[in-house]
């Protein structure tokens, strides 16, 4: 059984690795690697392991169907090139991008079971128009992707290191 503590070892390890490695790519690629919704989706993977939304499938399809949700949602509403919602404030169809690409999101994910909550901050990033263009769609994909390898990484490596400090002691 893991404690409370072991958790939070965990949790910490597999954020300063996950972060650490995409914040060093998107530093040498000059490339937005760091946004939002990586930040609930290592709590996601590293405090509830086994639970649906933290399986690799959810976590890339969750991102994935996001991504493209948003990128429709802005394209249904003439959003494409518009400014971000931080640049032009809140429209009548930045609301409609907003609401039908979570709505969009949490639609298909329920239908494939493929539940991953952070994936709603995702599509929320691309419909306001905060990261919108395909560069940026591909670079929030590859992160995502990169995230996930190395939160399982630090995961297994947590998981071991904790097996071993509690394995009974046996005298010579």
């Amino acid at each position: 059984m893991t404690s409370r503590w072991q958790t939070a070892a965990a949790t910490t390890a597999v954020s300063v690795v996950g972060l650490t490695v995409v914040g060093v790519i998107g530093l040498a690629t000059h490339q937005p690697w760091l946004f939002p919704s990586l930040g609930p989706t290592l709590m996601v993977l590293a405090e509830t392991p086994r639970e649906p939304p933290a399986a690799p499938r959810s976590v890339l399809l969750g991102h994935g169907v996001a991504l493209g949700a948003g990128w429709l949602a802005l394209a249904v509403t003439g959003l494409l090139d518009a400014p971000s919602v931080l640049q032009q404030g809140i429209t009548a169809a930045r609301i409609c991008a907003a609401v039908l690409s979570l709505v969009l999101t949490a639609t298909v994910l329920i239908a494939i079971r493929a539940p991953h909550p952070p994936a709603g901050a995702t599509t929320l990033i691309v419909s306001l128009g905060l990261l919108h263009t395909a560069g940026q769609l591909l670079v929030m994909a590859a992160s995502v992707t990169v995230i996930l390898i190395a939160a399982i990484a630090t995961r297994v490596a947590t998981e071991r290191l904790f097996a071993k400090q509690t394995r009974p002691f046996t005298p010579a």
